[in-house]
């Protein structure tokens, strides 16, 4: 839906905001703030390579054209340059994982709020350190993955809360692949700090356990690096030899506080099919619930309860003749409940920026935030110490998504 005129916008004045890296995530990012949220203005970009700025001014300029209502982006020198603006009101943190950190930080001590691709930081010491600015400065912080407000989650999420599955027992989900470098442009930040499959798949799958279960209260974890060195097949990089600096296959448990236990595994080591790699069930006192991808906003949602059990085999099922298994035979797709099914990056920075100008709570907030890094980061600690680790990081769950009368705004 392009922003043609005036007709239906938002009853809110847009947040001015502006982007810090046009790497490969962005282009998802510059469709839907152009093409739908109302919430959020893009003012201006900024990236080390010049190129993919101009770039990015370039797809906006082609969007004018078919007569989209936005104005025409600044390219900034570098990123002091944007946080020195005085229009831009948001920070959007589009770098690498590694860059996360520096680049939050000096926008916060420039008084700007930040909305950031997942993770907050690459390890806890400057999460909190970030928290802590953020608060002191009485600013925003949040960011991605916002596909927990999807349509999929957002079902999955009603469906247990109003009891579809009794209380929940526990959950397993796994992230299955043989990494980013048969495809990525630039894979090889994947494999150093920061990177890895949990720190980048594991964001999707643990952000939409604590917003389907809550808090979690402890972890333990097996990790380990199976591949020394990874060679990228993908253009413009084939043939060049990443080292790798970080565990690649990793798994654990989540203790949470309402006595569920979720059982995670991701790696970048396993050859799957890509149709397969993404598993995640939740398990209740009365059925089973399977989640759709997370690193998605839409379905299927699958329920499995006892009532639609066949009736019961007549011998032991363990010595049942054996065929290729369809895994989800009998269960029932549920219809999705919310908006949003489609690639809908960018949902939570207009949530946040609903926020800023009602002074309402937004849902891709730092506690969520803060207390999923901790999870997805003390695996490898309980590894390296043998223990189980608890978490000192609280968490409460944000308020559900509404369904409002139009696509693209939010509710006040």
């Amino acid at each position: 839906m392009l922003r043609k005129g005036m007709i239906a916008m938002s009853t809110v004045k847009p947040v001015k905001v502006a982007m810090i890296g046009v790497g490969a995530i962005s282009g998802i990012y510059l469709k839907n703030i152009v093409q739908t949220f109302r919430e959020a203005e893009l003012v201006g970009v900024c990236d080390l390579i010049p190129e993919r700025a101009e770039k990015g001014v370039a797809y906006v300029k082609e969007e004018q054209k078919k007569g989209a209502n936005v104005p025409t982006p600044k390219i900034y020198a570098d990123m002091y340059e944007a946080f020195n603006d005085p229009e831009v009101e948001v920070v959007l943190n589009l770098t690498r994982p590694y860059e996360h950190y520096e680049v939050t930080k000096q926008a916060l001590l420039h008084g700007k709020h930040v909305y950031s691709e997942k993770p907050l930081a690459v390890d806890m010491q400057e999460a909190d350190e970030l928290v802590a600015l953020a608060k002191e400065s009485g600013l925003k912080l949040g960011g991605a993955p916002d596909t927990f407000m999807g349509a999929g989650i957002q079902t999955a999420r009603y469906l247990i809360d109003n009891g579809m599955i009794g209380d929940v027992i526990g959950a397993n989900c796994a992230m299955v692949c043989h990494g980013h470098e048969t495809w990525h442009p630039d894979p090889e930040f994947y494999y150093k700090r920061g990177g890895g499959p949990m720190l980048d798949m594991g964001p999707y799958y643990v952000t939409a356990l604590v917003q389907l279960i809550g808090e979690a209260k402890g972890v333990m974890g097996m990790t380990k690096k199976s591949f020394a060195q990874r060679v990228i097949t993908s253009e413009p990089h084939r043939g060049e030899i990443v080292d790798v600096d970080v565990d690649t296959y990793l798994t654990g448990n989540i203790h949470f506080s309402n006595g569920a236990i979720a059982q995670i595994f991701t790696t970048f080591d396993v050859h799957y099919p890509p149709h397969a790699q993404a598993r995640f069930e939740v398990y209740g006192t009365r059925g089973t619930l399977v989640v759709p991808d997370p690193n998605t906003f839409g379905g299927p949602v699958l329920l499995y309860r006892p009532e639609d059990m066949a009736a019961a085999p007549k011998t032991d099922p363990g010595l049942m003749r054996k065929t290729i298994p369809n895994f989800y035979d009998g269960y029932k797709e549920m219809p999705l409940l919310f908006d949003y099914s489609e690639n809908s990056r960018g949902l939570g920075l207009a949530d946040m920026c609903k926020a800023i100008r009602t002074g309402r709570d937004f849902r891709a907030n730092h506690q969520q935030q803060h207390h999923v890094l901790e999870i997805l980061t003390s695996f490898s600690k309980s590894c390296e110490s043998g223990t189980y680790i608890p978490l000192k990081t609280k968490y409460d769950r944000t308020a559900p998504m509404s369904n409002d009368t139009m696509h693209g705004i939010l509710d006040d």
